[in-house]
């Protein structure tokens, strides 16, 4: 990597720690540094543009309409970009590879990825699944005050991103609903490798869990 890029890794380094202070612990900046070790562990194998798959990561969540105003972060982000020098194809590029990113996209998606945008989308997906998973998944339905569980309640399909960002099913249809779904849309072969265990442990953590209230769970 140039010094050039190296030098506008740091600066968005430096404005994402800024934007992101407010935001849940699920999406804070210790969620964006696990993605990144991520994405630097599939890229090994994988050869991703690494300029492009590190400045991804670190701006993957930073238009999400959950943490922002979509319209004023993108506003901002451009300003950003363009504030540090960076080149229209190169701003561009970031921005296809953001887009993509979100689980609700997927309802959106209608081309071929590129191989930064496969990068980053598997870590990230990877940061939603396993331990970590668990951990945010709980937090989140916590901060929205939502069941836990409800087995009168089962899980749902979505059609679309609308769908999907105003449920407020419990907690635990969201591992059918999302979470045990990822393994299968991982897109690079790294990607599917590291997530077939922690699609395991989340597997075997839903039949401790009915176990342990007495039910045989969906």
């Amino acid at each position: 990597m140039n010094q050039q890029y190296s030098d506008f890794l740091r600066q968005i380094s430096d404005y994402v720690n800024h934007k992101m202070e407010s935001v849940d612990a699920g999406h804070d900046v210790s969620h964006i540094n696990r993605v990144l070790h991520n994405a630097k562990e599939i890229n090994k194998k994988e050869k991703a543009d690494e300029f492009f798959v590190e400045a991804g990561v670190l701006l993957h969540d930073i238009t999400d309409e959950k943490l922002f105003d979509k319209d004023q972060a993108e506003k901002e982000l451009m300003q950003f970009l363009q504030g540090i020098g960076m080149s229209p194809i190169d701003i561009d590029r970031i921005q296809t590879i953001i887009s993509v990113v979100s689980f609700g996209k997927e309802f959106d998606k209608k081309s071929d990825l590129t191989p930064e945008q496969k990068v980053v989308c598997d870590a990230d997906r990877l940061d939603a699944i396993g331990a970590i998973g668990i951990a945010r998944t709980f937090h989140y339905g916590g901060n929205k005050n939502r069941e836990i569980f409800n087995q009168s309640i089962p899980p749902k399909k979505y059609n679309s991103t609308e769908e999907y960002r105003n449920s407020e099913s419990p907690t635990i249809n969201h591992f059918y609903e999302k979470l045990l779904l990822l393994k299968d849309k991982m897109e690079t072969e790294t990607g599917k490798a590291l997530a077939n265990d922690r699609h395991q442990f989340m597997l075997n953590y839903l039949k401790q869990f009915y176990n342990e209230i007495g039910v045989d769970g969906f």
